[in-house]
């Protein structure tokens, strides 16, 4: 890479939170919604219907046009939807709630970063709120935290899960336990997709979470075949089970504790006994184009949520699984063409417990 483009490519950084705030702003004043509804209003229209100056709008709306997300007739000075008129509603409500929850969750504190790596503590936490400890802690006490952060993560376990599911086996009547299940909608994904004679489901979490767990379970009319456990991964992991899944967790932790872990999961089942994970996973060539996650996930995990942790490659997360006594049957990853709107590719391993 020459000077030049080294620079642009410099520049990209330092535009980086503007560029974003003007796209979210633009969804947020509802901009977007109403050229859908509307296409080919101008700015003074659109001030009308947002509630905003027209020039201020103008401004907003050169970098979605620049970006050919939208569209600018010369002529009539109206705006329509160009690239964004292709996307689903759907798809567009997923990537919004992903914007949010870097708006609420990361921007602030992410400018604590290098002061989260020395201390190995999200930093940001104790600056912005006051509050010692990791975001999901913190969620139970800061309600704009808990909203954003949740209403995310349910949209990624709503999109995700199923193809989890497809991509796994329990067998029929098999017990299962959802490790760190929260409050319970894996575990009811869970048995919905595999639903069989006998085949129960118990979240495993802190005990906290348990009335809403179990309320989750009423709502859904699945209290007889899903159940709640109390209790701390890192102290005691229940006995009993045929089927371990471990979604959307092992990212959290550094090697250190996800052995830890794997080691307290090998324990509690019997010889055979099976294990299936989620985890967001990078390339094994991070120059490639589906490795946007190394774009965002570091900063997340290391300044926003534990101080530490963060997606590894495939390959790392086979050979912490062998160590701990697993013979790996399948690892897959995701091919992020298929599911629009996911910020980094996960990955599937499945794995039985060895002798």
């Amino acid at each position: 890479m020459n000077p030049v483009a080294t620079f642009t490519r410099l520049r990209e950084y330092m535009v980086g939170p503007a560029r974003f705030m003007i796209l979210l702003s633009c969804f947020e004043l509802g901009i977007i919604d109403a050229l859908r509804e509307k296409p080919g209003m101008t700015a003074a229209e659109l001030g009308d219907a947002v509630g905003a100056a027209p020039g201020a709008v103008e401004q907003l709306l050169h970098l979605p046009v620049k970006e050919g997300f939208l569209s600018r007739d010369a002529r009539s000075g109206g705006y329509s939807l160009d690239a964004f008129a292709g996307i689903a509603p759907v798809h567009f409500q997923q990537v919004l709630t992903v914007l949010n929850m870097i708006k609420v969750v990361m921007l602030r504190q992410v400018f604590y970063l290098t002061e989260s790596v020395r201390t190995g503590t999200p930093a940001g936490l104790k600056e912005l709120y006051g509050f010692d400890g990791n975001l999901y802690e913190a969620v139970a006490e800061h309600e704009d935290l808990r909203e954003s952060w949740a209403a995310m993560m349910d949209g990624v376990t709503t999109q995700l899960d199923p193809w989890f599911f497809r991509n796994i086996d329990i067998p029929s009547g098999s017990q299962v336990l959802d490790l760190a299940g929260n409050t319970g909608l894996g575990a009811i994904l869970a048995y919905q997709s595999k639903a069989s004679p006998g085949l129960r489901v118990t979240t495993f979490d802190l005990p906290e979470k348990e009335d809403e767990c179990l309320a989750n379970f009423r709502s859904h009319g699945l209290a007889e075949h899903c159940s709640f456990i109390g209790g701390d991964v890192f102290e005691s992991i229940p006995k009993g089970f045929d089927v371990v899944l471990i979604k959307h967790f092992l990212d959290m932790f550094d090697k250190k504790d996800v052995i830890e872990i794997l080691k307290g999961v090998n324990a509690a089942l019997d010889v055979g006994g099976r294990i299936n994970i989620l985890v967001p996973v990078y390339p094994e060539d991070v120059k490639e184009p589906s490795s946007a996650g190394v774009d965002m996930f570091p900063a997340y995990f290391l300044a926003c949520t534990m101080g530490k942790g963060g997606p590894q490659k495939l390959s790392t997360y086979r050979s912490w699984m062998e160590v701990c006594g697993f013979k790996v049957t399948k690892a897959v990853a995701q091919d992020l063409k298929t599911m629009p709107g996911t910020l980094i590719a996960h990955g599937i391993l499945s794995a039985t417990k060895v002798a």
